[in-house]
């Protein structure tokens, strides 16, 4: 796929991996719609990089809703998506067992659902909307990129999510 046709949606695109993968797509060309929950950055890059190459939705990427409507919106928007880049997660650190006790359970669990469901819920609807492009000259109709922090393999103290 040429980058200058890539129209993407990037969760987690107004920091971070995700603000660099969005600047790398216009950079070469291509387009991006930005999934965060940070409106104020998130609009900011849209100034700075021009609303006509970058869309910001505010989207909580663990919500079926907020996704599904926003990937309508990108579709709606830019005519296509053809990409996906999840790149949003979060960190909780805490230790298992303090003196205190054992961690609260809906701190592990608030990982968990932004890091692995929030991102299983974008490629799903996401795969959804590019099922109906055109297949380009390689056959292809879209791609999917899934990012992970070194802590997925090499576990960190404080991180058991």
């Amino acid at each position: 796929m040429e980058m200058k046709s890539v129209c993407a949606v990037v969760t987690g695109g107004a920091s971070g991996l995700g603000e660099a993968t969005v600047r790398r797509i216009v950079g070469y060309g291509g387009k991006a719609v930005i999934f965060d929950v940070n409106e104020e950055v998130g609009n900011q890059l849209v100034q700075e990089l021009g609303d006509d190459r970058v869309l910001f939705r505010k989207t909580d990427v663990t919500s079926p809703v907020e996704v599904e409507a926003n990937v309508a919106d990108a579709v709606k928007a830019f005519g296509t998506i053809n990409a996906a880049v999840n790149c949003a997660g979060i960190a909780t650190p805490g230790k298992v067992v303090t003196k205190g006790g054992p961690m609260a359970l809906d701190r592990f669990e608030r990982v968990i659902q932004v890091n692995l469901i929030g991102t299983f819920n974008v490629l799903r609807v996401a795969a959804a909307a590019m099922e109906a492009n055109e297949p380009n000259e390689d056959g292809e109709r879209g791609v999917i990129i899934n990012t992970a922090s070194v802590a997925a393999f090499e576990g960190q103290i404080g991180q058991a999510a």
